[in-house]
This record gives structure tokens, sequence and C-alpha cells, in this order.
């Protein structure tokens, strides 16, 4: 790869596409994230035990798995901009149910509408990315993508926080359907068909998926994927709880600690996109891979400390966390062929979230709570049990490297 491919700028449309697809998983993002510091209030409001909080999480990612998963048998026989608009639609009828919840089983329900039409969403927008951007730009587009984590960190988790105390923790939902409103008036109207796909299928949806999950380099990819995702879910439901019940921290700092933290990736996340560009993508994977389980190991045995130590622990474990993410995402979005990247991406994003409900229930069961105002126990537990999964992970996505590279030789 050459400096010159680097540095190729990017269309006007291929810019606003970024942003809508930006935005749009900004809303998804914080949707599902929004969940974890509004934990504490959610579990003492309803009543809930720290397994029923991890019921709550996994119906999301459960929902959007299986959701996935089916989606994955049609996801290239339909223009991606169509697809984009009608699971966007659902995902925000799935958000408005969550803001009329006032129980844990109507929550439960409206996480699984939200997580059927979600959790699609961001495997349409990864075919969308790999369809308009060649391998050599991939890295850049996906840093910008996962901003969406950060911006919602410096923005829309605070504001929520801050409408959740002074309200109630309903309010943040409508906040984010308001958002998303727009952003479907942008895909609907600003979009151009996104089709030429179409063109190369020949198999019948069944066979085609079949197809599919049948090639063993593609296998490869999405165990990785699974294992990237349980990393994060395990520990990520218990953040609000563990800061408020175990460190000592009042529930009206939270805000600030999730401000702070979302700067600080909102910052990294272009850096990395460059860095995957530029250099292997392997290996910076594997550093940041390295500073995740020093993060994990040092955070999940905090004893109570200041809220700034907090903050620079969860700085430095969500830099690791997400600069994983974007060469990760970025290597395996090179695995499929054009005709099969449709059907991949929602394979991909299905067991993405399935491993995310199932490290959410798996979470709930290892850590303990005597009641909603004691310290969660057995989270050292929890963070051994993630490093594991990280380690398991760097060995996943190194046969992903070797693969992608034998290809280009």
């Amino acid at each position: 790869m050459s400096k010159n491919q680097v540095k190729i700028p990017f269309t006007n449309y291929q810019k606003i596409v970024i942003l809508i697809l930006s935005l749009t998983q900004f809303s998804v993002v914080l949707d599902f994230m929004v969940m974890s510091p509004l934990g504490d209030l959610l579990i003492k409001d309803l009543s809930i035990s720290p397994s029923q909080f991890g019921a709550v999480v996994s119906s999301y990612a459960i929902s959007a798995g299986v959701s996935g998963f089916l989606t994955a048998s049609f996801a290239d026989k339909f223009d991606r901009k169509k697809l984009l608009a009608f699971f966007y639609a659902g995902f925000i009828i799935g958000t408005f149910l969550c803001g009329l919840s006032s129980s844990f089983y109507f929550l439960i329900f409206a996480r699984v509408i939200t997580g059927i039409f979600g959790g699609v969403m961001s495997s349409i927008s990864l075919a969308i990315v790999a369809d308009l951007f060649d391998i050599h730009h991939r890295g850049r587009v996906m840093g910008f993508l996962q901003m969406g984590f950060g911006i919602s960190q410096i923005l829309g988790i605070p504001i929520s926080l801050y409408m959740a105390n002074v309200w109630n923790w309903q309010a943040p939902f409508y906040l984010i359907v308001g958002f998303a409103c727009i952003i479907l008036c942008a895909i609907v109207f600003i979009m151009k068909p996104i089709d030429e796909h179409l063109s190369l299928q020949r198999d019948n949806p069944l066979k085609h998926l079949w197809k599919t999950l049948s090639n063993r380099h593609y296998r490869i990819g999405f165990l990785a994927t699974a294992f990237m995702s349980l990393g994060g879910y395990l520990m990520m439901p218990w953040g609000s709880t563990y800061a408020v019940n175990n460190i000592g921290i009042n529930q009206s700092d939270l805000p600030l600690m999730f401000m702070v933290v979302g700067l600080c990736v909102f910052a990294i996340m272009p850096i990395i996109g460059i860095l995957s560009d530029r250099f292997n993508k392997y290996t910076i994977f594997l550093a940041a891979s390295i500073i995740m389980v020093v993060a994990v190991l040092i955070y999940s045995q905090l004893p109570k400390v200041s809220l700034m130590v907090l903050i620079l622990v969860n700085v430095f474990m969500m830099m690791g966390i997400m600069s994983r993410m974007v060469p990760s995402q970025a290597l395996t979005a090179s695995l499929p062929e054009q005709k099969d990247r449709g059907a991949f991406m929602s394979i991909n994003s299905s067991l993405q979230q399935l491993a995310g409900g199932v490290a959410a229930m798996i979470g709930g069961l290892i850590v303990t709570q005597k009641s909603s105002i004691e310290p969660l126990e057995r989270f050292d537990i929890l963070g051994y049990v993630v490093v594991g999964v990280i380690v398991t992970n760097i060995f996943l996505t190194y046969r992903v490297y070797k693969i992608i590279k034998q290809r280009n030789e």
C-alpha cells in the first residue's frame, strides 16, 4: 500500500454517507450504552437483582442476534439503503416503547423489539462501508463510525443521566427517539440507492446463507468477532453499579466520568483509524489487546479510590477496548467477497450480539449483590474471565489476519 492511497480524499457524497452512518451508529450505540450508566437507578427503581438486570441487557443482545441471523438470508437481496431505513424505523419504535416502560417485564419486551431492529444496523452499515470504500480507506471510515461511541459518552450519556436524575430513567429514550427521527429523514432523502451487489446474486436466500456459513475462512472471522464481543459485554453492564456501590462514587458524579472517558475515546478513534490504514492492522490490535488486559486487571480489583483515579483507569481501559475494535472490524470486513458481504455482515453482527447476550447473562451469574445498596461481589473473578477471553480473541484475530495476508500475496 502506498502513502498516496491513504491520502486520497473522500468525495463530498462519501463524507455525507460517513456522517449519516456515524449518527445512526451514535443513536444505536447510545440506546445500548445508556443501559449501563442507568443500571444503578434502574435496579433500585424496579427493585431487580443483578441477574435480572443482566436479563434486560441480554434480551436486547439475544433478540438482535436472532434478527441478524434471519436477516442474513436476504440481506444481499435488497438495496442496502432501503434495509437501513426499514430497520432504523423499527429501532425508533422499540426505543419509544422503552420510554413507556414502567415494569421489568414490559422493559424486557421493549428491549426485545429494539434489539430485533437495532441489532442489524451495524451489519448494514459495515456492508455499506465495504461497498463504498476500498480496504485502504476502511480503517479511517471505521474510526469515524466508532466515534459515535465517543460522542455518546461525551454528550449522549451525560445528558441522558442528567435527564434521568431530573425526571426518570425512561426520559433518555425519548431523547434518542427525537434525534433518530431526524436521522431517518436524512437516510430516506439524502442517501442514494446502494444496489450494485444485486447483479452478483444467483443463489436463493437460504442457499446463499448456507454457503456463507459453510465457508471455513468466514467461520474463523465469525469466531473472532464473537470473542471480541464476549470480552466487552462481560463487564460493561455493571459499570455504574460498580462505581457507585464498590468504589463509592456519587451517582451525580457519573456524568462527568462518562464525559471525560468519552472525550478521550473521541480523540483517539480517528488516530487509531489512520494508524490501522498506515501500519499493520494486527499489530495495532495486539497492542490494544495488551493494554486492555492490564486495564481490566487493575479495574476489576480497585479499592475505594477517588473519582479522578477511577476516571483514569476507565480511560485506560476504554482506549484499549475501542482501539481493538477498529483494526479488528477493518480486518473482518475484508474477509467476504462482495456478493457475500451483506450475509456475512449480518451473520457476523448476529453472533456478536448473541455472544454479548450470553456474556451479559454470564456476568449476571458471576457477580452477586446482597441488596441494591450493597457492593457487587466476585467482580475480580469476572475480570479474570475477561482476560481469558481477550487472549483467545488475540489468537483468532491472528488467523483472520493470516487469511487476508495470504489472499493478497
